[in-house]
C-alpha cells in the first residue's frame, strides 16, 4: 500500500487489552487516534503515549510498534506525505479539540473511494487543516541515542516492573555512573531519575483508565502516599489524576 488511494485513508480498530502491532514503517504519515484505552507508540525517537481522545502523529518512515491497554477503540489515519506541508520530522502527541474530534468521526466513516471534488473531499481538507493547529502535549518520554543505554531503556519499557539502578546500567554500558548521567542528560534533557519518574507516571494513566481509582493506581506505581502521587502527577501533566479522569469521560 506504498500509494494511497486518496490523501487521507482511515482504517478503524477495535483491539484487546495488550494488543501489539510489531515494529514496522511506512512511506505515508500516520495519526493514530484512542477513542477509548490508552494507546502507547514506541519508536527510536521516544516513547508516545495517548489518552482517550489524545492522538499520536507518526511521521513517514519512522520505525515504530504500537501497544493498546485495555480494549481500545482507535482510527488510524494515513496521510499522504505531498498533501499537507505539515510532515513532521518527530512524533508528537496531540490534543484534539472537540471539533477534531468530530471531523475524525466524519472522515473514518467515508467510503475508500470518496470524492475528491465533492462535499467528502472538502471535508478531508478541513481535516488536514484542523489538525495542523492541534496542540502538543507532555505524553512524550524521551529515548537516550548512546545504544547500550537505548537498550536498557528499551528493556525497561517492554518490562515496566524491573527495577534497575543508574548502576546497574552503568556495568551494562560499560560507563562510570557519573558519565552515564552526564550522557544520559545530555541526549534527553532529563536526568535517569527524572526520566524513570516521568515513564511511571506515563504507566499510570493506563491504571487510572482501567482502575478509575487514584488511591490503587498510587500504590501500584510505587508511591507510598496517594498526596505524594498526585502531586508528583500534577507536576509532570499539570493536572490532578482526579482532573485527568474527568477529561477521559467527556
Amino acid at each position: 500500500m506504498d500509494q494511497l488511494p486518496r490523501p487521507v485513508f482511515a482504517r478503524v480498530k477495535t483491539l484487546p487489552g495488550g494488543n501489539r502491532n510489531p515494529w514496522h514503517k511506512h512511506s505515508w504519515a500516520q495519526l493514530t487516534y484512542a477513542i477509548k484505552g490508552v494507546l502507547l507508540v514506541h519508536s527510536d525517537l521516544g516513547t508516545f503515549l495517548a489518552p482517550p481522545h489524545w492522538a499520536v502523529w507518526i511521521p513517514p518512515e519512522v520505525t515504530h510498534e504500537v501497544i493498546a491497554s485495555v480494549r481500545t477503540e482507535r482510527r488510524n489515519f494515513f496521510i499522504d506525505p505531498s498533501e499537507t506541508d505539515w510532515i513532521a520530522d518527530r512524533c508528537r502527541v496531540l490534543e484534539v479539540t472537540p471539533l477534531m474530534r468530530e471531523l475524525i468521526r466524519a472522515v473514518a466513516a467515508l467510503p475508500v473511494a470518496y470524492d475528491l471534488a465533492g462535499p467528502d473531499g472538502r471535508l478531508v481538507r478541513v481535516f488536514l487543516d484542523q489538525l495542523v493547529g492541534l496542540n502538543e502535549s507532555q505524553f512524550h518520554l524521551p529515548m537516550p541515542k548512546t545504544p547500550a543505554l537505548l537498550e536498557s531503556c528499551t528493556n525497561l519499557l517492554r518490562s515496566p516492573d524491573t527495577e534497575l539502578t543508574v548502576l546497574d546500567i552503568a556495568k551494562t554500558a560499560a560507563l562510570s555512573e557519573r558519565t552515564l548521567e552526564r550522557t544520559f542528560l545530555r541526549e534527553t534533557g532529563l536526568s535517569f531519575r527524572e526520566w524513570r519518574v516521568k515513564f511511571k507516571l506515563m504507566m499510570a494513566i493506563g491504571s487510572l483508565e482501567a482502575t478509575r481509582n487514584v488511591s490503587t493506581t498510587a500504590y501500584a506505581t510505587g508511591y507510598e502516599t496517594t498526596s505524594s502521587f498526585i502531586a508528583a502527577f500534577k507536576r509532570q501533566f499539570g493536572k490532578t489524576p482526579g482532573t485527568f479522569l474527568k477529561t477521559l469521560d467527556d
